[in-house]
């Protein structure tokens, strides 16, 4: 059997996927990333200094969800009971990388996916770097996607469970890379990862899953991005779409496309952000009917089978909780698509993802450039 370095939050789904993978037969190594802000002082190895991954002595605390102390405790009590050898890395600087990517984003007055970002430059960037170092074969993550092998090319699927589905986040991963992944859950259903766990003895069976972004605190973003400003004023004003002024708001920060909460304009009505202008910093209010777009576009491919050479029919997503719509994609130049969809969608973000699908399998995507009709 091969050696697999698996990434271990220290919840449920990750450490059920090191009990299969090592039910198996391989040989495994379970890596705990430690990429939050960072919090008090740490130890690390004497490699670090050589430019190899540092090994950290789990810290004393940490306020995020899904790298906080506590979770690394979780990811070392599963990692002893099953007796695989267990490592927290430090990933803080690489980190720096998906922050300033997030603050630049909203700056910008676009909708950042650290999450999509993260799968791409770290778990499956540096962690195939720390594979490499150690001589294993493969990397795997606790995901719910499948990978299948399709005339002799791997392919990436949708995740047996639709409520769980995470293949879309995973859509930038390198191609070649493909081959050397492993998704040990992806053909499970939640519950039954859950009933795993149980069986087994996991403390962690029932232990919630993490819902927000690791490195902020729920409904804290635009703070967050504020503490990291550049002292820019981006407060402006809150108008309809025909112009008429309505409001104030403190920066564009604080809002994305689609939003209807939390707005701070009531007019009797709900209204939904339509649109963010980086150049004026006007938030731009209007109907649901406002939101629907039949057009737009997309740069920075990346694509897990061969490139369409021509217009290509398939289903797009473009966020991680919506429905796949019908639409033709036409490659562009620059590695850009232009997506022209058969019904129009509603909160079509610049910034976020948009991921082609052919039935369940992912095609590629690319990162909305505009959302114009």
């Amino acid at each position: 059997m091969a050696r697999v370095v698996l990434a271990m939050s220290g919840g449920v789904d990750s450490s059920v996927a090191a009990h299969l993978l090592r039910r198996a037969g391989h040989d495994v190594i379970g890596l705990f990333m430690r990429h939050g802000e960072v919090v008090g002082s740490c130890a690390t190895s004497e490699n670090a200094a050589a430019g190899q991954l540092p090994i950290l002595a789990p810290k004393a605390s940490h306020k995020q969800g899904c790298c906080s102390a506590s979770d690394a405790a979780d990811a070392r009590r599963v990692a002893d009971q099953l007796d695989i050898p267990f490592y927290a890395l430090d990933f803080s600087e690489a980190f720096g990388r998906i922050i300033d990517y997030f603050v630049a984003e909203y700056r910008a007055a676009r909708t950042p996916n650290p999450c999509v970002k993260c799968n791409n430059w770290l778990k499956f960037g540096k962690l195939f770097e720390y594979a490499d170092s150690v001589g294993a074969e493969f990397v795997a993550t606790g995901h719910y996607a499948r990978l299948t092998d399709d005339s002799h090319q791997i392919g990436l699927r949708r995740g047996l469970d639709p409520g769980k589905d995470q293949s879309y986040v995973l859509f930038g991963v390198a191609r070649s890379l493909l081959p050397r992944m492993m998704l040990p859950i992806g053909g499970y259903r939640k519950d039954e990862i859950r009933s795993l766990a149980h069986d087994i003895g996991l403390r962690v069976a029932d232990k919630k899953d993490s819902q927000e972004i690791c490195f902020v605190a729920a409904g804290e973003h635009a703070e967050f991005v504020r503490r990291r400003g550049d002292d820019e004023d981006r407060t402006g004003q809150i108008v309809t779409t025909d112009g008429t002024v309505v409001g104030q708001h403190d920066g564009v920060e604080g809002f994305t496309i689609g939003q209807r909460k939390g707005i701070g304009v009531a007019l009797g009505e709900p209204r939904y952000v339509v649109r963010l202008e980086p150049d004026t910093h006007r938030v731009v209010i209007g109907s649901r009917e406002d939101l629907a777009r039949s057009s737009f576009t997309a740069g920075q491919t990346n694509w897990l089978t061969r490139p369409p050479t021509g217009p290509l029919r398939c289903l797009v997503q473009i966020r991680y909780t919506s429905r796949p719509a019908p639409a033709l994609v036409e490659p562009l130049e620059d590695d850009r698509l232009g997506i022209s969809l058969m019904e129009p969608l509603h909160g079509v973000a610049p910034g976020q993802a948009v991921v082609c699908y052919d039935g369940d399998r992912v095609l590629g995507g690319g990162w909305i450039e505009d959302e114009r009709n």
